[in-house]
C-alpha cells in the first residue's frame, strides 16, 4: 500500500456513496459502516505519502550537493595536478604558476556555481513538494468533511423517520415505552 493514490481513495468514497442503497423515503442512503470506516482509515494512511515525497526531494538535494562537491573536488584536484606539472618544468615556471592559479580560481568559481545551482534546485523542488502535499491534504480533508456531513444529514433524517414511526405506532395502539 506504498503507492496509494489519495485521489483514487476519494473517488472510491464517492462511488460508495453513489452506489449505496437508497431508502424509500427522502434522499437518504444506507452505507456499510465498516467499509466507510476502512476507507477513511486508508485515506489517513495514504496522506503521509506526500510527506515521504518531500523527504525524498530532500534526499535528492543532498545527493545533488554531494555530487557537486565531488565534481568540485575533481576540478580542484585536476587544477592542483596541472599546477604541480607546470612547476616542474623549469622553462615555464612562472607561466605555469599563473595558469594554475587561474585554473584554481576558475575551478572554485565553477564549484561555487554548481553548489548554488544545486541548492536552488533542491529548495525549489522541496517547496513544490511541500505545497503539493499541503494542497492534497487540504483537499482530502475538505472532501472527507463534506462526505461526513452528508452522512450525518442522512443519519439524522433516518433517525427522524424512525422516531416518527415509533410515535405513529404508539399513537395507533396507545402503547407507552
Amino acid at each position: 500500500m506504498d503507492d496509494i493514490d489519495v485521489l483514487h481513495l476519494i473517488d472510491r468514497l464517492e462511488e460508495m456513496v453513489g452506489e449505496a442503497r437508497r431508502l424509500p423515503v427522502g434522499g437518504s442512503v444506507v452505507l456499510a459502516r465498516q467499509r466507510l470506516l476502512d476507507l477513511v482509515d486508508r485515506l489517513r494512511v495514504a496522506l503521509p505519502a506526500e510527506v515521504y515525497q518531500a523527504s525524498e526531494i530532500i534526499q535528492q538535494r543532498d545527493e545533488m550537493l554531494a555530487q557537486a562537491r565531488e565534481e568540485a573536488a575533481r576540478i580542484l584536484a585536476r587544477a592542483h595536478e596541472e599546477l604541480e606539472r607546470r612547476l616542474s618544468e623549469t622553462e615555464v615556471v612562472k607561466a605555469a604558476e599563473e595558469r594554475a592559479q587561474e585554473l584554481l580560481r576558475d575551478a572554485q568559481q565553477r564549484a561555487d556555481a554548481l553548489m548554488r545551482e544545486a541548492e536552488a534546485q533542491a529548495r525549489a523542488r522541496l517547496d513544490e513538494a511541500q505545497a503539493l502535499a499541503r494542497q492534497q491534504m487540504e483537499e482530502a480533508d475538505a472532501y472527507a468533511l463534506h462526505a461526513l456531513r452528508r452522512l450525518e444529514e442522512s443519519l439524522e433524517q433516518l433517525l427522524s423517520q424512525v422516531k416518527r414511526g415509533i410515535q405513529a405506532l404508539e399513537q395507533r395502539h396507545d402503547w407507552r415505552s
